[in-house]
């Protein structure tokens, strides 16, 4: 989870990729993840940011995925059903390898995949939020986990939580700084290379209790 990595000092280039699209500013209802225990199965809700880090959650726990839904990309990518309008959008209804589907994240703008394995079932809306919303909405991405599967969902997405049977978390980030790629003069790329500096603020509610946790990065 990119949240994860911030707090634990991880930055990479998936945690820098979840930021190119801000500029300077407060950006609130981001990352929100709901995750519930019963006795039966685990459920988790989250914003659409999350869609990348429920997706490679998946991938980690199983070798094949049947997919299905659509794939949208700024670059062509070598998969059928290819329908070109302002990016390029492919149509997947198929089983892949836990590999193919790392391969397609890595490649695309965004996965608008529903997946399906033993014990595992996601839902995810089949078209983005408006550009410009503040609060994007928290109810995105659907996540049915078998049980088996409890302690690995809280170690990626509530790793800093020890018990719960409800947690929720959202977060709040602070963009104050853009640092600027040296000797780049494409303004696309110095978009994309451009790191954004500042605070992240984590909002817990653990079956009831609120708590806030902050940790400053730059990605």
């Amino acid at each position: 989870m990119f949240i994860k990595k911030i707090f634990e000092n991880r930055v990479d280039e998936s945690v820098h990729n979840q930021f190119t699209k801000f500029g300077k500013g407060t950006f609130n209802g981001r990352a929100i993840v709901t995750m519930r225990i019963t006795p039966s199965k685990v459920r988790l809700v989250t914003s659409f940011d999350m869609t990348f880090d429920l997706i490679e959650f998946i991938i980690d726990l199983v070798d094949k995925v049947k997919v299905k839904g659509k794939v949208l990309s700024r670059n062509k990518l070598n998969l059928e059903n290819e329908k070109k309008g302002r990016v390029y959008e492919y149509s997947l209804d198929k089983e892949l390898s836990s590999k193919e589907i790392k391969d397609i994240l890595e490649k695309c703008y965004f996965p608008l995949l529903n997946c399906e394995a033993e014990g595992i079932k996601l839902k995810i809306g089949q078209r983005l939020p408006k550009p410009g919303k503040d609060e994007l909405g928290e109810n995105f991405s659907v996540l049915d986990l078998d049980l088996k599967y409890k302690d690995k969902a809280k170690r990626v997405f509530f790793w800093d939580i020890l018990d719960f049977k409800k947690a929720k978390s959202r977060h709040t980030f602070e963009i104050t700084e853009i640092i600027m790629p040296k000797g780049e003069k494409d303004f696309a790329k110095i978009r994309i290379l451009a790191k954004r500096k500042g605070k992240i603020i984590r909002k817990l509610e653990i079956d009831g209790k609120k708590s806030d946790k902050e940790s400053d990065f730059v990605a």
